[in-house]
């Protein structure tokens, strides 16, 4: 099971056009590109979900179908603890992206409940992240 579900949360789906200055011009499209040309021979299945139950599901299908997670919670990063719940029950490698630098921004952006469950974190490198994570998942589940 050679595969990475890379989940994206709520206004995840307007990369690109909301707030560019914070997020930068790429889509999420162009994400999804930069993820598989880092996965290499590994397949990568990209998904967005605004609705904190679709991204609870796809947590629970990754259990038999993915060997890692790279996962951009967005909003729910500091609200969600069903989705971390979700994560626990989940055996592999998990890196949390960020493409703000959330530790620069408001308050309530600074705790994640995302962070005690994950392998890696990383934060503020864009969507270039996406691809560092990518990169050590297949390190990862190509080391077992």
């Amino acid at each position: 099971m050679k595969s990475i579900l890379v989940l994206n949360g709520p206004n995840l789906n307007l990369l690109g056009k909301r707030q560019p200055e914070i997020y930068g011009h790429a889509t999420l499209d162009d994400v999804a590109d930069l993820c598989r040309a880092a996965a290499g021979d590994v397949t990568i299945r990209m998904e967005q979900s605004n609705h904190e139950g679709q991204l609870i599901d796809w947590i629970h299908e990754a259990r038999t179908a993915h060997a890692g997670i790279v996962i951009n919670a967005g909003a729910y990063t500091h609200t969600s603890v069903a989705i971390f719940d979700a994560l626990n029950a989940f055996d592999g490698p998990v890196i949390e992206v960020h493409i703000s630098n959330v530790h620069k921004r408001e308050s309530f952006r600074h705790h994640s409940y995302i962070s005690p469950r994950a392998d890696g974190v990383i934060v503020g490198f864009g969507i270039n992240g996406y691809a560092a994570a990518v990169r050590q998942i297949c390190d990862l589940i190509n080391a077992n």
